[in-house]
């Protein structure tokens, strides 16, 4: 089990670099040097590091009354966008998480500067005044942005329990993550694991 972690407000982890001790497509477990960090991360991020033994990850220390919790991005974009989502008031780590989950950055980022509050819509967790207030309060500094992203770290496999797990692990019920994942599965048995996710997200 890792050892849990306890900052001071005032100390942040930039990174964690070791190997990936274990891995699921909401988390994973990062040793470094002995010490397991249970770190947070999206199915974009969980696509790019799938196939690998070990890494580095961005990190976030989140921090609460009640908890610390860390979020993991595979590369400095996803970071970037991540820490623009949560400075927006009322989306949450959790609510930036599954954005991340659901988009790529860059369509993030592109959904906000065209004002498309319907494509924002379309995540789990976004609602219209949540939409809106993200393209008031991020569309003039995002249209200044250029995110790029690469979609290197596709998964290969299809698994119908890994896929409700990631749901689940991203605060889906788990009747109702079951009933997306069935839904996808009947139209498209043969989908990749992140693709099914991704479109089970779209279902809920």
């Amino acid at each position: 089990m890792p050892i849990p972690l306890f900052l001071p407000h005032n100390i942040m982890i930039a990174f964690l670099r070791g190997q990936y001790a274990m891995k699921s497509p909401g988390s994973v477990i990062v040793d470094v040097n002995g010490l397991g960090y249970d770190v947070q991360i999206s199915l974009n991020t969980y696509g790019a590091i799938a196939d690998k033994a070990d890494g580095m990850l961005f990190t976030y220390v989140h921090i609460t009354e009640n908890a610390q919790t860390i979020y993991g991005f595979w590369n400095l974009e996803e970071k970037e966008m991540f820490l623009n989502l949560i400075s927006v008031s009322g989306v949450g780590a959790s609510t930036a998480r599954m954005m991340l989950s659901g988009m790529i950055p860059d369509q993030i980022q592109k959904a906000i500067v065209q004002g498309d509050v319907n494509v924002l819509c379309s995540i789990k967790g976004i609602g219209k005044k949540s939409a809106e207030r993200l393209i008031v309060e991020l569309k003039d500094k995002l249209s200044k942005q250029g995110l790029s992203w690469s979609t290197s770290g596709v998964i290969a496999t299809t698994s119908e329990n890994d896929a409700i797990n990631a749901l689940v692990s991203l605060g889906i019920g788990r009747t109702m993550a079951e009933q997306a994942v069935k839904k996808v599965i009947q139209n498209s048995p043969n989908i990749a694991l992140q693709d099914l996710i991704k479109q089970a997200l779209k279902n809920i």
